[in-house]
This record gives C-alpha cells, structure tokens and sequence, in this order.
C-alpha cells in the first residue's frame, strides 16, 4: 500500500434513526499527485455518489467508462467495477440499505445503469444538494446535511417489506413464509421482493455465499494464515472449487487465487 499511502478512506456510521435506510456511508480522498484506481466489491445495494474536486471515473468489465462530475446513482451494485480518483479529488457514497431506494424514488428499474440523481426527480434536488455540500468542511457535516435533505423523501416501509428485510432464518424459505404470515400469494411476495428490493432471494443468496467466502479470505490474511480453500468451499455451502471459481468470476472477474493477490487494490464497502 505504499503506493497509495496518500490516499484516505474510511466509514461513516448512521444514527440509529437512519439504520433502516443506510447502511453506512463511505468517504475516500486521493491527496496525492497521481492518479489512484481502485476495484469496488459489489454490494447488492444502490450507491448515491458525490464527487467533490476533480471529476472520478467509474469502468465495467465491458469497458465502459462513466465520469462522475457532480453525483450519480448506481446499482443495485451486481459486480465488481472500478473507480479512479484523480489529484485533488474525493468522493462522499450513501449505501442504501434493503429497500430504501424504492422508498424514496418508488418503482425506477437501474439495472446494470448509471444515472444522475437529477432525472429520478421532477426538480434538480440533487445538484443543489451537492452545490449545497461543497460548502461544508468534513465528511461528517456533509453527511448529516445529506440525512436531513432526506426527511421529505422517504416513504415508511410497509408491513410486507419489514417482513422481508428482518427475515434471518437461512432454513426456512421466506416468500412461503411470510405469504402465509400476510396472506398473500408466493408471487405477489416475489413481486415486491424484485420490485422493491432490486434482486431476487435467489440473487441475495448466492451473493452471500460469496461474500461469506470474501469474509474468511480476509480473515486469514489479516492474521497471516494461509488460505485453505476446501475449508472455505464447506463452510460457505460451495459444492466444489469450480463453483466457489465459478462465483468469484461473475461477481469480480477474478479467480480467488486473483483476488488474494490483488487484495489491496479492492475495496470491500462491507468491511469495517
């Protein structure tokens, strides 16, 4: 990381009155005087990004290349991309939790999209927001500006989705389960499961297989131990290593092996 030594990041937690809408924000800055490319983890959560300084880029996998002057929306973030942080800039990113984004911009499809925040609302919201957030001094005053822009927006979530968002039992299926608790169709549940979440239960399940897969690796590294890989396919439920292979490549277009040898070069949005 020596390379990087002059560039800064870190999270910014929620108050407790936001817990349900973000996860968290993230806040990174480059003060060095050469470009700093760095690769997202995906999140399965929808990304509102500012960009403050230079302008950033964002890349997918198909080489498609996005500049970030002021803000954007993202997601839900399927798989892994990259971003560049040129001298003298930095970005301020809101992690919308579970099905916060439906509640505030309602039923908008932005998959496998970038789009200004501008065009999800009738007025320009958001670059008066940003306008407005380029005068505050820290990250921690923007981001408390940003929760308070919010309040006007944000719907209350309904019965069915608290449901959905709080439902942990990983050996009982949730739509049949909570279509008999609300009397409701499976398929209607799955309906709004898609509508307002952005992903299926299947999707979410097979991203937190390979999360929980990401989470040990991490681990192991932090403490200096060598990766045992059949150790990760049984603990994560993998049914060998060409399907835990199979995961890591549609999520981050690298093998495991990869991703060990590159890890200082990725940013895991879910680590603390």
């Amino acid at each position: 990381m020596e390379l990087h030594r002059e560039y800064n990041e870190y999270r910014i937690s929620v108050p407790k009155e936001f817990e349900s809408v973000f996860t968290h924000f993230y806040f990174a800055e480059n003060t060095s005087d050469i470009l700093v490319t760095k690769i997202l983890l995906p999140t399965y959560q929808t990304i509102l990004l500012f960009c403050f300084g230079e302008s950033a880029a964002i890349s997918t996998r198909e080489q498609t290349t996005i500049g970030i002057d002021k803000c954007m929306v993202l997601g839900p973030v399927r798989q892994a991309f990259e971003y560049t942080l040129p001298a003298g800039c930095s970005i301020l990113v809101a992690n919308f939790k579970g099905d916060a984004f439906f509640r505030f911009f309602g039923k908008i499809s932005l998959e496998q999209s970038a789009k200004h925040p501008d065009e999800l609302l009738e007025e320009n919201c958001f670059t008066d927001l940003w306008h407005q957030l380029t005068k505050l001094n820290s990250a921690t005053n923007q981001v408390n500006h940003i929760l308070e822009f919010c309040r006007p927006y944000l719907q209350h979530q309904d019965s069915t989705s608290q449901l959905l968002s709080r439902f942990e039992n990983d050996l009982l299926n949730p739509i049949k389960v909570i279509a008999e608790q609300t009397q409701q169709t499976e398929r209607n549940i799955q309906r709004k499961q898609k509508e307002q979440f952005g992903y299926s239960l299947k999707e979410i399940n097979r991203y937190n297989r390979f999360l929980k897969a990401i989470q040990i690796i991490e681990k192991e590294t932090e403490k200096q131990n060598q990766v045992k890989w059949f150790t990760i396919i049984d603990q994560c439920g993998y049914y060998d290593q060409s399907q835990l292979i199979h995961d890591f490549k549609h999520f981050i277009n690298l093998s495991p092996a990869q991703y060990l040898k590159f890890q200082q070069e990725i940013c895991n949005p879910t680590s603390k």
